[in-house]
């Protein structure tokens, strides 16, 4: 069984319950992802509670290899419950300022 595409593992793990050898992992309610949309259509997501990365071509391939790499990183312990998707454009817009002398 390999790694979910873009899994990290953190370098100091969260507190709370459950074990992976004698580090504790915190049981999150919910995990929340960021998600955004490369200029090529790609989608690539990033846990902003623990380290987890991971992309896909498409929405649902996205969604799908996010279910992948939680459960890789929870192998052992409890997955949390809920995993929401936050979608976050970034946008930059040009403001032109007309200089007007009195």
């Amino acid at each position: 069984m390999g790694q979910a595409p873009g899994l990290r593992r953190p370098l100091r793990p969260p507190r709370g319950r459950g074990e992976r050898g004698n580090a504790i992992i915190e049981i999150m309610p919910e995990l929340v992802f960021e998600v955004t949309q490369e200029p090529d259509g790609e989608f690539c997501a990033e846990c902003v509670t623990v380290d987890i990365f991971t992309q896909g071509d498409t929405w649902e391939e996205l969604r799908a290899n996010v279910r992948q790499a939680v459960r890789a990183f929870y192998f052992d312990a409890e997955t949390p419950k809920h995993i929401r998707l936050h979608l976050v454009k970034d946008e930059t817009l040009a403001s032109t300022i007309a200089n007007t002398t009195l």
